[in-house]
């Protein structure tokens, strides 16, 4: 199905094309381009409130900026559809975030227009500082543009950014896209801080009196200019109680602005064009603007709602006719109260993801037990440790490609000192249609190699409850990976059983060949057993469970029976699973034929799980295919 845009968005082929329509047209193209996004989301999913808030100050900016020389960056990208829309990518836009297709993020090898690769938030101003400063090197008279969301602005790079932006007379501009939201509502005390600001009618009314007589006074020249500049922000103090915090870090502030209206935006950043030196405009949005059900309904649902009836806003369910298994997100939320009913000890901790991660059951049932931090991971995870020194066991739940922006916290500040911190890594292996700046290939390889921390992984959901039940008790720190998507088993709710750390378990006896699976990616491995017994082959199966420790016994009797072994991970080969049970072998002094599958040395791109793991041989097909490569070598040996 080919979506067709309205008659002037038809016109846009890039920004050059948007500029030869007068300034009377743009209210018309942003009208275009929010149905044009509407339409392509709710035939074929996506990311869909964030870029309907920001659909005026998409054009507003390619109107006014001479990209893509000038520098805009994006942060995270859940708000750059009408970006992509308006440089090129219109007629391709239907295969966002599909196998092979567009991605659904800002990516440089993708277009020029996208001038950062972005997918993991609040990283913008760094980004567009150090083009500003380039440029600055250079020479050169360039715009740089950072656009970052409020729930963005959360995470401490951005305040590392904005610090560093204050003191280094680049010519900068961060526009703030303040909606109070991220994924789900925004917390804390910068959300509120900003709602005070948004919410001063006395300033703002000051501040318009106050634009007014500058006006006036302009014939003056630099000395009123000074005088203003002192008069505004005494204002700003006064009325605000307190000085502006981006004023205080030497941030020139400008708004709060209506972000929906086109034309004063674009009158807005021509004079910002002017002014030298870092400045910050604030723009209040609607995420979902422009379309009822995601402006009045859950803005949480509305992110990303998959595809849905663009007129009566029904979003598409599928109603299975038997049970279904449950995600296992879901297996965690609810065994986490479980838990926590049992054991006072146990908290939980999220950085900005309840939703995602499924913390928000705990959150409802026992909110002085269960806390979202905000885009802050680094902050999570030391906050955990804290509550872990004075006898509590936090589990710590951040996707695994996230996980990465808080490793030193991980080894400085729960491992060296062991601390019974629970870090529960959802979105392990491929994340599916969000691609590699979400997939979750890394974990297994830097968790193995830290001191203290015991790495394991659930092959069902039966395996993830006595996981946690097993770590809240463990008394240091255990990390728990398991993918995106639904688990296998319909009636999970199994009683709690603690297992041995380090313990694996025979799925099935053979001949010939073993395979060894870690986590979810085990019942691949079932599959694949199946239907080779239906060739005549019989390969054993083993589901480890733990990288670290190993089940040094099991391993034993592996490599004493085996001499061909199959490994089979959804992580990175380099330094994962399968590289821990070779260097065992190599320690232990065994010859064996080993075979490792998994994530290889590469960029995967995005695409639906199964169709990434037929990519890299490791789905089904690709296990039998394995065993019976090494089964054939053997017949003509």
């Amino acid at each position: 199905m080919h979506i067709q845009p309205g008659p002037l968005l038809a016109q846009i082929n890039s920004p050059a094309d948007l500029k030869n329509f007068s300034k009377d047209s743009l209210v018309q193209i942003s009208q275009e381009l929010r149905q044009f996004i509407i339409d392509n989301v709710s035939v074929y999913g996506g990311h869909f409130g964030a870029s309907l808030g920001v659909v005026e100050l998409s054009v507003a900016l390619h109107y006014v900026l001479n990209t893509p020389e000038d520098q805009l960056v994006w942060d995270v990208g859940h708000q750059a559809y009408g970006h992509k829309i308006l440089t090129g990518r219109r007629d391709v836009f239907h295969t966002n975030r599909v196998y092979g297709g567009i991605s659904g993020f800002p990516k440089r090898k993708e277009s020029n227009y996208d001038t950062f690769g972005v997918g993991h938030s609040s990283t913008s101003i760094s980004a567009a500082l150090g083009m500003a400063m380039a440029s600055k090197y250079k020479g050169t008279d360039l715009q740089h543009v950072a656009v970052i969301g409020d729930g963005a602005l959360t995470g401490g790079m951005a305040f590392e950014a904005l610090n560093h932006a204050g003191v280094s007379g680049t010519n900068l501009l961060i526009i703030l896209n303040d909606n109070c939201m991220s994924i789900d509502p925004n917390v804390g005390a910068l959300k509120d801080y900003l709602t005070d600001i948004t919410t001063s009618h006395t300033y703002n009314k000051v501040k318009d009196e106050v634009w007014n007589v500058l006006g006036k006074l302009s014939k003056f020249g630099s000395s009123a200019q000074e005088i203003i500049s002192k008069v505004e922000g005494a204002i700003k103090s006064a009325v605000l109680k307190q000085s502006n915090l981006f004023e205080s870090l030497n941030l020139r502030y400008f708004g709060p602005v209506d972000g929906h209206d086109v034309d004063h935006l674009v009158e807005i950043l021509r004079d910002l064009k002017d002014i030298p030196g870092p400045k910050i405009l604030h723009c209040i949005t609607v995420k979902g603007k422009g379309y009822g059900p995601a402006e009045s309904g859950n803005k949480t649902t509305w992110h990303a709602p998959g595809t849905f009836d663009k007129l009566t806003g029904e979003i598409h369910k599928k109603t299975p006719s038997s049970p279904q298994p449950p995600k296992y997100q879901d297996v965690f939320g609810n065994t986490l109260i479980e838990l926590a009913e049992k054991d006072a000890r146990i908290m939980g901790v999220t950085p900005a993801m309840p939703s995602g991660s499924s913390m928000n059951l705990m959150m409802a049932a026992m909110p002085d037990r269960a806390f979202d931090v905000g885009i802050a991971e680094q902050h999570a995870v030391t906050f955990s440790a804290g509550m872990a020194t004075q006898g509590l066991v936090p589990f710590c739940n951040i996707y695994s490609s996230f996980m990465q922006r808080a490793y030193d916290q991980v080894v400085h500040d729960v491992c060296l000192q062991n601390l019974p911190v629970v870090f529960c890594l959802d979105r392990a292996g491929f994340a599916g249609a969000d691609g590699p700046t979400h997939h979750g290939a890394y974990d297994i390889a830097y968790f193995r190699c830290v001191p203290n921390l015991v790495v394991s992984s659930p092959m069902n959901e039966e395996e993830l409850r006595n996981l946690m039940y097993t770590a809240s008790h463990y008394g240091g720190p255990f990390s728990i990976r398991y993918p995106r998507g639904n688990g296998v088993m319909p009636n999970w709710k199994t009683p709690l059983q603690e297992i041995p750390v380090g313990q694996g378990r025979c799925i099935k006896s053979g001949e010939e060949v073993a395979i060894l699976t870690l986590g979810h990616i085990g019942n691949y491995a079932v599959e694949a057993c199946e239907s080779l017994a239906k060739e005549g082959l019989n390969p054993a199966h083993y589901d480890m469970r733990f990288v670290k420790p190993l089940d040094e016994k099991l391993l034993l009797e592996i490599f004493s029976t085996f001499k061909k072994v199959i490994t089979v991970e959804d992580g990175c080969l380099m330094g994962g699973f399968g590289s821990a049970v070779l260097e065992w072998m190599v320690d232990q002094g065994y010859h064996a034929q080993v075979k490792r599958l998994g994530i290889p040395d590469d960029i995967i791109e995005h695409g639906e799980q199964l169709d990434l793991h037929r990519d890299c041989g490791f789905d089904p097909q690709g296990i039998a295919n394995a065993v019976k490569a090494l089964t054939e070598q053997e017949q003509f040996a």
